[in-house]
């Protein structure tokens, strides 16, 4: 039996009207991996936060070690060795890995020949790779990840949890990042992991804790369950994880780049010579590790982005070709050439904070265009369309989209866009912030796309995604195509070392 270090009674988190978490039991153990899943607002990171002082529970208990606690602050987490280690890491980039860990010690102490030592120690004791002296701006995402991990075992964590560690990972950097969860776990630490990746569940955690609409349903042993399982306990219903690849006949070519080179504001290449063709019925998708260009590629094609050199030409159904470079996204919109784009930045370029559904419906059709979804009259009937088909949480159509959760944000802007059934459909993380239900809803909407004849890209985090609903992948790493694979004919791993060979490990396909 392995010992109980906390445990959870009938929490409950409300904010105004809406309950966060209903009575929640839930019991946490040393020596042991727990992965908490649920859908869009179950619960999952509100729980979290509790347990780090974030927030406090308007109802209910928290034991460690058997005693009743209260946790009204971080520092409260700390003092009972409870650390986390959020989705966005807070790091000083002129500082080095180790000036980064002992920015929280209250003593004030900086011997950094000790504290360089004592980071080494902990850094063989559990398997890390990172050197204590090294800056963070030199960093990759892993090394900074690290970091913070190792700042939280630096003032004596006992019980980790992690939210969604691995969303900008590599398949390698994934492997590295379990093997130090397993060691970990071997000095007894109590490990919590908030994901989506079921694959990740199922290959490195001992239990898996499920939320539903803010209750608990229940826990049950990783090796006795399986995904399918899983998906239906938190949905509450069966749900195919099946993504179906379906053969286009006939594709044509739809968008050709050519030596597309980008700068940012300070002169720094972020595209450099990118080459690559997509094509009708196909969709193509972009892997790479956070940074790579993948945001420059999609903002330059659609003229959000400034271009140095290169050529994006945009196919004709008359098979002549216009040319989008050195156009503005609303000069791309008066000669015709229909793209639907799903930017990353959802609020700040995707949507209108402050509009409703219906509003933010009205945007594209404010401007001229072909089909239904432009005729002015339909903006409300396509928003509870939406509303209704992707599940939106949302009191009215009006109620502003600012307010409401980032993956219900994410599921109003991928509706509209797709909506409009464009040539050309642009996805960058189409899917981040949603739950598998929602996720694979999208996933099959992008394949109507395609089927349609819509030539679409699709960046994603997911690597097993990526091989199971795209055509395609062209690699990306720092700013270079890296390769062009047949999904089909590829594995993970030969992606996750072309993620991490600038220039690609062989030439790569350019058509």
């Amino acid at each position: 039996m392995q010992k109980c270090v906390i445990e959870l009674k009938n929490i409950e988190k409300r904010f105004g009207p809406v309950v966060a978490n209903d009575g929640i039991n839930l019991q946490i153990n040393r020596g042991e991996i727990l992965c908490l899943l649920g859908e869009n607002g179950s619960g999952k990171t509100t729980l979290m936060n509790m347990l780090s002082g974030i927030y406090q529970p308007d109802g209910g208990e928290i034991y460690a070690d058997g005693k009743p606690v209260a946790i009204r602050s971080p520092k409260d987490a700390f003092d009972l060795n409870i650390g986390m280690i959020h989705q966005h890491y807070h790091l000083v980039d002129v500082f080095t890995a180790a000036q980064n860990i002992v920015l929280l010690d209250e003593d004030g102490k900086m011997d950094m020949s000790a504290v360089n030592s004592r980071v080494s120690e902990i850094c063989s004791k559990y398997g890390f790779d990172i050197d204590p002296k090294m800056k963070v701006y030199d960093m990759s995402v892993s090394q900074k990840q690290t970091v913070e991990i190792v700042k939280i075992l630096y003032r004596g964590a006992e019980i980790l949890i992690l939210d969604e560690p691995t969303a900008v990972l590599t398949p390698q950097e994934t492997d590295k990042l379990f093997a130090v969860l397993r060691n970990m776990k071997k000095d007894n630490k109590a490990i919590i992991l908030i994901t989506h990746k079921l694959a990740e569940v199922m290959d490195v955690s001992d239990k898996v804790a499920i939320l539903r609409k803010g209750k608990y349903v229940g826990t049950v042993i990783t090796r006795e369950s399986d995904p399918q399982k899983l998906t239906d306990m938190m949905v509450g219903r069966t749900v195919s994880l099946n993504i179906n690849r379906p053969e286009y006949q006939n594709p044509q070519d739809k968008l050709i780049v050519e030596g597309l080179t980008c700068l940012n504001y300070e002169g720094v290449k972020k595209l450099d010579n990118v080459s690559f063709t997509a094509k009708t019925g196909e969709i193509l998708g972009v892997a790479g590790i956070a940074g790579s260009g993948q945001k420059e590629l999609l903002e330059s094609i659609t003229g959000l982005y400034p271009v140095k050199a290169g050529s994006v030409r945009f196919i004709n159904e008359d098979k002549s070709e216009t040319e989008l470079v050195g156009k503005t996204p609303g000069e791309i919109r008066k000669i015709g050439v229909g793209m639907g784009f799903v930017p990353e930045d959802r609020l700040g370029m995707g949507l209108v904070g402050s509009m409703g559904m219906t509003n933010n419906m009205m945007l594209r059709s404010w401007r001229k265009g072909k089909g239904i979804f432009f005729n002015r009259k339909n903006p409300e009937k396509l928003a509870r369309k939406i509303w209704d088909d992707l599940e939106v949480v949302t009191p009215s159509t009006t109620f502003p989209v600012r307010r409401m959760s980032g993956g219900n944000i994410q599921k109003v802007l991928v509706g509209r866009e797709i909506a409009s059934n464009p040539p050309v459909l642009l996805t960058a993380y189409a899917v981040r912030g949603l739950d598998i239900n929602t996720s694979y809803a999208i996933y099959n909407l992008l394949t109507d796309q395609k089927m349609k004849g819509a030539a679409v890209m699709y960046i994603g985090e997911e690597l097993d995604v990526l091989l199971e609903l795209c055509d395609r992948i062209l690699v990306l790493c720092g700013g270079k195509v890296s390769g062009i694979v047949d999904a089909r004919n590829t594995t993970k791993e030969e992606i996750g070392f072309m993620m991490t060979s600038v220039g690609g490990i062989k030439g790569g396909d350019r058509k």
